[in-house]
């Protein structure tokens, strides 16, 4: 009997644990992972677990009683994926598991079915999905059709080159090096043949949609929820990777100089598009990011008016003179507020309307105009824009996070929730869950019965 009470609490563990990998190889924050594998050993009938996670690793331990050993289990996070579908799924799988529609096994195999099953749409068209969203970028720039087409045409082979690098086991540096040159090569073609449009869009194109999977929002949320370690590790792996943003177009533009190629920053480049292709662009690049990320169809919408009234909200902030980051930190807290309201509503967790809806926001033309100035002019203004790219970055991240903190509605079981796990949620349950407990059914006895037996009683 007690083998079996044992079993069933390695069992628990075990479904909590896997439950925690997919949140956190998805992108999740660390308060978000721990709520939810606490939530799922709360349902399985497991009372006072404590979870620990760093940025590969999550160790939960179980204590049956005062004068038992406890049970330690440690599970390691392999794998980084940007996959929107099966975050979803197993987000809705833990409610389900919560409310009782499925016992534990059921949750388990059902879980075991989602980790395995492939992407739910062609990767060809995720592919292409890249090359919109490179193109929604150049629109939002202020680029024409033709040049447009050409950075479809190049996120398209950034990705490709990406997926076979990641086929090799190449490590996630060097892939963002070869994207970067990839952009940068493109452009210095563009700009050897005098072809009429401005190449420097194509590289602040690939810029964006390399910065688009860094998770530098996690990273924030871990550092304000106080999970410093983890916020650490987030925060590296943010500068790494776009470190090799920057080695690779400082590459480009460095054999440009030696071939006499200065591909430079047009005046036109930094100014503000008309308000209807910048709000339309922001949508699209916003939705084009979602569905390359295999988020579910029923996203798709919530996703679109959030990236445009993040888009619409800069737009307006910036020509209020403003400046980048305090326009940037207003839009994205407007991104904040919509996706927990919208994601719930349309069953999706906010993590996908918010990290697809900050997509527009992300300082892929600032980036490339501070490497411009550092190298082919050699002004040290450009340590101010990259500076300005990194203010960019933290104000979307922080911004987000407010705009969760004034959305989530401060109810007393929610304000138990915050005050354990001190931040706000965007993905995994909002109440505190408790075991399930079975009540027993109450006997029924026909009319027949009761007035025999109260004819013996009298």
């Amino acid at each position: 009997m007690e083998r079996d009470e044992q079993r069933e609490v390695y069992r628990t563990l075990d479904l909590a644990l896997r439950v925690g990998e997919v949140l956190l190889s998805s992108g999740a924050g660390t308060a978000d992972a721990t709520a939810t594998i606490l939530g799922v050993t709360a349902a399985g009938g497991l009372r006072g677990c404590e979870v620990d996670i760093t940025f590969t690793s999550m160790a939960i331990s179980y204590q049956a009683a005062p004068d038992v050993a406890p049970e330690t289990h440690i599970r390691l996070v392999r794998y980084r994926s940007q996959d929107f579908s099966r975050l979803t799924e197993v987000d809705w799988l833990v409610r389900r598991f919560a409310r009782g529609d499925l016992t534990r096994d059921e949750a388990s195999r059902e879980l075991a079915r989602l980790t395995s099953a492939g992407p739910p749409y062609p990767r060809w068209t995720a592919v292409l999905a890249w090359g919109v969203m490179a193109g929604g970028a150049t629109l939002l720039l202020g680029g024409g059709w033709l040049i447009t087409l050409v950075a479809v045409v190049t996120a398209v082979v950034i990705d490709l080159n990406n997926r076979w690098f990641s086929r090799q086991r190449l490590p996630a540096f060097y892939q963002q090096v070869a994207g970067a040159f990839v952009a940068s090569a493109v452009a210095l073609i563009l700009y050897a043949v005098h072809a009429p449009v401005k190449p420097s869009l194509v590289v602040a194109a690939g810029i964006i949609m390399l910065l688009a999977g860094i998770a530098l929002t996690g990273a924030v949320q871990d550092a304000i929820t106080g999970y410093y370690v983890t916020a650490a590790a987030r925060l590296l792996e943010a500068m790494l990777l776009t470190g090799g943003i920057i080695a690779g177009v400082s590459l480009g533009l460095a054999l440009g100089l030696r071939f006499g190629l200065n591909v430079g920053l047009e005046a036109q480049t930094i100014q503000l598009a008309n308000l209807p292709i910048m709000v339309g662009s922001g949508a699209l690049m916003a939705v084009a990011f979602a569905y390359a990320s295999y988020a579910p169809l029923r996203a798709l919408l919530p996703v679109a008016v959030i990236g445009a009234a993040g888009s619409l909200v800069f737009t307006l902030m910036t020509r209020a003179d403003f400046g980048p980051a305090w326009s940037t930190a207003a839009a994205a807290f407007t991104v904040g507020i919509g996706s927990y309201s919208l994601g719930r509503r349309f069953g999706v967790p906010p993590l996908v309307v918010v990290v697809s809806g900050t997509i527009p926001l992300l300082p892929g033309l600032t980036i490339y105009k501070g490497l411009y100035e550092l190298m082919s002019l050699g002004d040290l203004l450009g340590i101010v824009s990259l500076a300005t790219a990194v203010a960019i970055g933290v104000a979307i991240a922080s911004g987000v996070i407010l705009g969760e903190y004034v959305a989530q509605p401060i109810r007393r079981e929610a304000r138990r929730l915050e005050d354990r796990l001190a931040g706000p949620r965007l993905v995994g349950p909002r109440r505190p869950i408790r075991p399930r407990r079975t009540r027993p059914r109450p006997r029924r006895t026909s009319a027949r019965r009761r007035r025999r037996r109260s004819a013996e009683a009298s």
